[in-house]
């Protein structure tokens, strides 16, 4: 019988994809630790919405003759006759559920940001999937361009975090609704005159967005371009300080950007301040994120009329950037120790320990498999264990087990109640390192010597307790060997 495939244009997460390593898990876990520690510290709370929402949602908010809702949404209608729709982008649904739950009632502004996956029918390549994931984040109820250079600095923050190097920022402004109108008369009336020179795609784009056609990567769209009107020249005075506003914060801030008249990004809610990240070992799909202000947004669906702005980056382009610019990044995770018991006591001794060092957060994982030592050594070899420890009768008589190095073949004795504080050492060299260190630079005043003191009697009351709680195991294998 032919085995069922993987659906086209989506992907597994494997614990260790060795033929293309952004697959991994465990480098998802570490990116999403950096998202989630970088909107935290921008004050920013995490919110959730349904990965399907009502298909009008998309039409009124993204745009009806939008690229997303006339080609790529997966839409469907449920068992009530409803349409509904797979999200093709974040923005929508958060601020759907901030109008939903009337979140506007709790206070003036929030910050919210999300991460999830996203559904866009399109043609699969580099960084493109029809299952994609995004981490986003929005700014309600500010209208200020300082909070505008804000949410780059919170992208240009989170990229530099990561390690990612040659960032560019493009900058633009699509001004006030009135200058957007105005700057699509003048495009228009200028591409006319070179309709039929235009890409078959951008003389579609003509009838339905021609602002779109700014986007375009033909090589005859852009030579036609470069004598187009800049959207520059429509901005009202509002606008033009707005801008000028950003530029000038993002300057006091050190965010290197191009001011790019012809970006405009791909939904039809922007207005004012739009921003895209650009990455260069990414070929033409070289754009990581990116994102703008859109203030009337939560108004046409329904809500308030609050000011918001947002940027959005896709999980699988940072992933991939990454690992092309070669960044460092962390090793998979593996057990700091791996017992091998040998026999039923044995077994049921290792349970004990190893539930206590695993409240200690240390990663411990047993062969309960009954296979030979040789096998069960050569399996701690493939999964990277630091150290094993088999456990036989004379261990479980001496109270004390044979720690090896699978790195080094250096062996050594310890005994059962100490085992929790040599692998914290050993699991935790790093911060006890950094105390020591701290220990070692003179405290500026009393105060900062006291919070130090404080800190460290805690840490030792922590060791303390983790290794009454060691004894405390080893006297239930006593107690079980004695029955």
């Amino acid at each position: 019988m032919k085995a069922v495939s993987i659906a086209p244009g989506v992907f597994d997460l494997l614990p260790d994809a060795t033929n293309e390593l952004w697959r991994s898990s465990f480098l998802w876990h570490h990116l999403k630790r950096v998202l989630h520690q970088t909107a935290g510290d921008f004050c920013f709370e995490e919110i959730q919405t349904p990965i399907f929402e009502r298909t009008e949602l998309f039409i009124k908010s993204v745009g009806e003759t939008s690229d997303i809702v006339t080609k790529e949404m997966y839409t469907f209608e449920d068992r009530g006759g409803r349409s509904m729709t797979l999200r093709p982008e974040g923005t929508a649904p958060v601020m759907r559920a901030f109008i939903d739950n009337q979140l506007v009632q709790q206070r003036a502004i929030h910050r919210l940001y999300y991460i999830g996956p996203m559904f866009r029918y399109e043609r699969t390549q580099a960084g493109r999937y029809r299952q994609h994931h995004q981490f986003g984040a929005e700014v309600i109820g500010v209208k200020s361009a300082e909070q505008d250079a804000e949410l780059i600095d919170m992208a240009y923050t989170l990229y530099s975090r990561l390690g990612i190097k040659n960032l560019s920022i493009q900058l633009n402004s699509l001004g006030s609704t009135t200058c957007r109108q105005y700057f699509r008369e003048q495009l228009v009336n200028f591409l006319k005159k070179h309709y039929t020179s235009l890409s078959e795609d951008s003389q579609k784009r003509f009838e339905t967005n021609p602002l779109r056609i700014l986007d375009s990567k033909s090589p005859q769209d852009q030579e036609i371009l470069k004598e187009a009107p800049s959207i520059l020249e429509s901005l009202n005075e509002e606008s033009l300080k707005h801008l000028e506003t950003v530029q000038h914060t993002l300057d006091i801030l050190e965010i290197p950007y191009t001011l790019n008249p012809r970006l405009v990004r791909g939904l039809d809610y922007y207005n004012q301040t739009v921003f895209e990240v650009v990455a260069t070992e990414l070929g033409a799909q070289n754009s990581i994120g990116g994102g703008g202000r859109f203030d009337g947004l939560i108004h046409s669906l329904g809500g308030p009329d609050l000011p918001s702005v947002g940027f959005a980056t896709g999980l699988e382009r940072v992933l991939q950037t990454l690992l092309k610019q070669q960044v460092p990044l962390p090793q998979k995770p593996t057990p700091l120790l791996f017992f091998i018991p040998l026999g039923d006591a044995a077994k049921k001794i290792t349970l004990c320990l190893a539930k206590t060092l695993r409240e200690q957060n240390i990663a411990v994982e047993i062969d309960l498999s009954n296979r030979k030592l040789n096998k069960a050594m050569q399996y701690a070899n493939q999964i990277g264990a630091h150290y094993t420890a088999v456990v036989g009768d004379d261990e479980v008589k001496d109270q004390a087990v044979t720690l090896k190095d699978m790195a080094t073949g250096e062996t050594r004795q310890a005994p059962l109640y100490h085992l929790g504080r040599i692998l914290n050492i050993e699991a935790k060299s790093d911060t006890f390192i950094n105390m020591w260190k701290e220990m070692t630079t003179p405290f500026t005043d009393n105060s900062e010597a006291d919070y130090f003191i404080q800190s460290l009697t805690q840490n030792i009351a922590q060791t303390q307790q983790a290794t009454q709680e060691l004894q405390r195991a080893v006297n239930t294998i006593n107690s079980y060997l004695n029955e």
